[in-house]
């Protein structure tokens, strides 16, 4: 896979479970979700979402579903267990009580303790006395949950025909990564597939990694993503011939620009839309193998001036979210720069983002709308739910250019 834009064949989503339904107004801040969302209403939204793929010919898998699949596996099964487990954490007596337990559960069981958690009330009976069971309170997590799995995009990448493993920097999300390092191992359907990157490099998160074309890579960095982490990316992307050019793009490092996606995602092959306070002030240092094996680094330059000589195109074609000040920055919140690319000029979006959906539209990009009220109270667009493993090329016919 080399564009965003490409036709898009197979995509990884997450439909939300029990694992939202442990947020609370005590721990949701901690788990990194804005609000406590309605679970029922963002799993019919969600429901929506993949129904909306599915009718455009899109094969949608489900992570729940393959880390079931997965862990029937003994293999699987037992490194499923080891990431559930932080000895650390219990104690010695707790773990290997908790080890013990889990050794024996279902695919299915032991996929929902991965995805919901484990509080201390649910653990089995341990025999003797465990001092970081009496100290903690019944329903702290001795097993936490993750609500975030919902954003399949940030904790892997596809790059070319391999798998970028991210390396997540938030401790809510961390262990994310080894439920998809499990599935990219074990699962039959990822037989013989390549690894990009792994899990336990510098931090690099999905929702930073833009495909602008073939060889040509964008790296926020801000929040989530490390200069270290866009650096070794480059470097594995250039050993492994996927990549010739990387453009590591420094962020604000703010919840509301968590990733370089919340301010910028290509809707064609030579055009993006994009937060408009980000379109002057957006730089990019250009990273390319040396002659002599040595990292190479120019710049910073203006972004969109980099990415178009990157690119080998005249200029890459913008669209401003929002007509005004205060219009763009309440959609920008609202994720209205994270839309996903199914084909060249047709995108996912959010409905309530009314501005920026008109002005793609008067552009002749083609917007499926979506429900977002309770989606959205991750700070998390279609973009950001979605982890597309397989494109088509973009078809060759004239470049589809939005609106200066």
């Amino acid at each position: 896979m080399d564009s965003e834009v490409g036709p898009l064949r197979s995509v990884l989503l997450h439909r939300p479970g029990n694992e939202l339904k442990r947020l609370t107004p005590r721990n949701n801040d901690q788990l990194l979700f804005d609000s406590i969302p309605w679970v029922d209403r963002a799993q019919q939204e969600h429901d929506a979402f993949a129904g909306v793929l599915k009718d455009r010919g899109v094969e949608v898998l489900l992570l729940s579903d393959l880390l079931r699949e997965t862990l029937a596996d003994q293999r699987a099964h037992t490194a499923g267990v080891h990431a559930a487990v932080d000895d650390r954490r219990l104690g010695t007596d707790q773990a290997d009580s908790l080890r013990s337990h889990l050794s024996s559960a279902t695919p299915a069981s032991l996929a929902e303790v991965l995805m919901s958690g484990v509080t201390f009330e649910e653990l089995p009976a341990s025999e003797g006395a465990s001092l970081v069971r009496k100290m903690n309170h019944p329903h702290d997590f001795a097993v936490d949950p993750l609500p975030n799995l919902l954003f399949t995009r940030d904790s892997s990448v596809w790059i070319g025909d391999r798998v970028a493993i991210s390396s997540l920097a938030m401790p809510a999300r961390r262990r994310e990564t080894a439920l998809l390092d499990i599935i990219y191992a074990y699962h039959p359907r990822f037989h013989g597939t390549v690894r990009a990157y792994g899990a336990h490099s510098a931090p690099v998160e999905g929702g930073d990694v833009l495909l602008l074309a073939p060889g040509v890579l964008a790296v926020g960095v801000g929040e989530r993503t490390t200069a270290a982490g866009a650096e070794s990316l480059a470097r594995s992307a250039f050993a492994d011939g996927i990549a010739h050019t990387v453009l590591a793009v420094p962020i604000a490092q703010t919840r509301a620009t968590m990733h370089l996606d919340t301010v910028c995602t290509m809707i064609g092959p030579d055009a993006v839309v994009m937060y408009p306070l980000a379109r002057d002030s957006l730089v990019a240092y250009t990273l390319r193998p040396g002659d002599d094996g040595a990292l190479r680094v120019d710049g910073p330059a203006p972004f969109l001036s980099a990415a178009a000589e990157a690119m080998s195109i005249d200029r890459l074609h913008v669209i401003d979210t929002g007509l005004d000040p205060v219009t763009a920055e309440r959609e920008q919140w609202d994720d209205g720069n994270n839309t996903l690319a199914i084909a060249p000029g047709v995108v996912v979006g959010y409905d309530r983002n009314v501005e920026t959906n008109a002005r793609l539209e008067e552009a002749g990009i083609e917007v499926l709308r979506l429900a977002s009220s309770e989606l959205g109270s991750g700070r998390g667009g279609p973009r950001c739910m979605s982890c597309p493993i397989a494109r088509s090329s973009i078809p060759a016919n004239p470049p589809m250019h939005g609106r200066q």
